[in-house]
Order: C-alpha cells, then structure tokens, then sequence
C-alpha cells in the first residue's frame, strides 16, 4: 500500500502544483523519487510530527493540499491537539497519512501499534478511510485530494492485493461488495480485508456458507445503507477490524442499525479487546495471538450462522 500510495502521488504532483507532501523523517528509500521530482512539494519535518501538522494546516490556508506522513500512532495520536485544534478546526486541507495502522509494525512494540486510531478520528468527525487493498489505496490517496477539509488515511503493510474490478469507481463514504451472499456477511476494513476473503472462501468451500463480502474502507462517513441491507437481507452481520473494539468499524456498525431500528438476526465483532497489546512479534502472529486471524473470523461467521438458524427456528 505505502508504495501504491507514493506513486500515486506522484502523478498527483505532476498534475497539479497545490499538492504537497511532508514527511516526519521516514520513507526514504520509497519517496526519494518524489522529493527528487518535487523539491517545491515537498518537505522533511524531522521527528517532530506535532510542528509537521502545523506546518501542514498554514500550507493548507494558504491554498495548498497537504500530505503528512509517518508511522502509526504517529501522525495521529502524538498530533492530536494540533489535529484537533488546527487542521480540523479550521477545515484545512489536511491529508493524514498513517503507514502502519494496526500491527503492521507489530515487532517493535505498543509504541507503534496502531489500535486507537480509527476512535480517535471518528470522535473528532474526521473523515477515515482504511484501505483494504492496493487498488482502494491508490483511489483513496487521489479522491482525498478533493474531498474537503482535514482526512485521515491508515495504510496497512497488509493488503488483499488488487481487488478492484473493471470500469469501479471509487468512493468515499461508499462500501464496496465484493462478495454477495445471503447467510451472514463479513464486513472488513483495512488490511485484514485478506484474512476476511480467505476465511469467506473456507467458510463456502467446506461449510457451505453463503458469505456477503463487504470492503467497509470509509469508517467515517460509514456507508449505513451497504449496513443496513446487510442486516436485512442476511443471516446476520460479522465485523472484522485491526483495531480496538471500542469506537471502531464494530461499534459504528452497531449504532447505524440501532439508529435505524433495524437490528440483525446475529452479530459479532472480531477486534482486538486487551486494553493495550503487552506482546511484540510479527502482524500475523499478533493476529494469531489476539484472535484476529482467519480461524478467528470464521468461528465468528459459525456462530452468527447458528445464531441466526436459532432465531429462524424460534
């Protein structure tokens, strides 16, 4: 996804001067190219992440759309009251661009665990988006150049591949099915969206379970209608999220179908729930350890399945 990201922005840069992009002093070895093309669209803050977005936030008002970068909890929660205070306050063109959300850089430590971030962006109504695959990464980093006011874009060092389909469009705020299916549906954000299409394929290949795929890249503004048909028209509802289940894809889930009186037969959440993660190691194996991997979505996907037959039989 990072490299999807910058080569994006280069043809953005190319194709229009207001496009800017500052790094807190990582990325070299991807962004060379850039800043060698770009030296007037581009700046190296230094580890100093705070000064960085409000550089961003002055360049913003002054016409510019800014791209600040860096790893994990970074740019965002180091940041917070400048995000807060600045960039969203004052609706600045600000594109925050997190390389790492999750576990991606799951073996040096909680420091640079990414598992709040997505709460945090949504409590301060920042628009959020997740991708969950290179083409979504690609699309996103150039459609968050015209949407308006401050963003927030989580890359993965995970991804599904290239699932994009001939002639799609993107869109932000718009969930893509990427599967149909009427037994229970899997609804995913970011990376994990490969753990999600892998446990669908186990789920149909030897249960027999029909899984609807839904890419929810936007958690903020969530599509509430790809929601809200998913609750009425399948088994019931699985929600799966690198993050923590507190404020995250689950819970905006949960309070759009409330919001709407519309209740799913089932539901459950795959999330990370042990406060802050105490263990380093790769991102599969802290998957495998805090009960986000493939064997966790698919025990998930049973039980709402079960759940569901249960209400159906009642």
């Amino acid at each position: 996804m990072r490299d999807t990201f910058i080569q994006r922005l280069e043809k953005m840069a190319a194709a229009n001067p207001r496009v800017f992009f500052i790094t807190g002093d990582l990325g070299f070895g991807v962004i060379d190219r850039y800043a060698t093309r770009f030296p007037r669209q581009f700046l190296n803050a230094g580890v100093a992440e705070q000064n960085m977005t409000g550089l961003a936030t002055g360049l913003a008002l002054e016409g510019r759309v800014v791209y600040t970068y860096s790893i994990g909890n970074f740019p965002t929660i180091r940041c917070l009251e400048q995000l807060r205070n600045d960039a969203a306050y004052h609706d600045a063109n600000v594109k925050v661009v997190c390389i790492g959300g999750g576990f991606s850089y799951g073996p040096l430590g909680m420091s640079h665990h990414a598992m709040e971030d997505l709460a945090i962006m949504r409590a301060l109504s920042i628009p959020s988006v997740a991708p969950g695959c290179d083409w979504e990464a690609g699309e996103a980093t150039e459609a968050l150049a015209s949407y308006p006011g401050t963003c927030y874009l989580r890359l993965d060092k995970s991804s599904a591949g290239n699932t994009g389909r001939p002639q799609e469009r993107f869109e932000i705020g718009k969930a893509r099915v990427l599967r149909d299916g009427s037994d229970v549906t899997l609804i995913a954000t970011g990376g994990i969206l490969g753990v999600v299409l892998r446990a669908a394929d186990e789920l149909t290949a030897k249960m027999g379970v029909s899984c609807r795929v839904i890419s929810m890249h936007t958690v903020h503004p969530l599509d509430a209608e790809a929601v809200l048909a998913a609750a009425r028209e399948t088994g019931g509802i699985v929600t799966v999220e690198e993050h923590t289940v507190h404020g995250g894809l689950g819970a905006a889930v949960a309070e759009s179908c409330l919001d709407a009186g519309v209740v799913p037969a089932a539901f459950r959440r795959v999330a990370f729930r042990e406060g802050l993660p105490a263990i380093v190691g790769s991102q599969t194996y802290l998957r495998e350890r805090y009960g986000l991997d493939e064997r966790a979505v698919v025990a998930a996907a049973e039980a709402v399945v079960r759940g569901a037959a249960g209400v159906a039989g009642a």
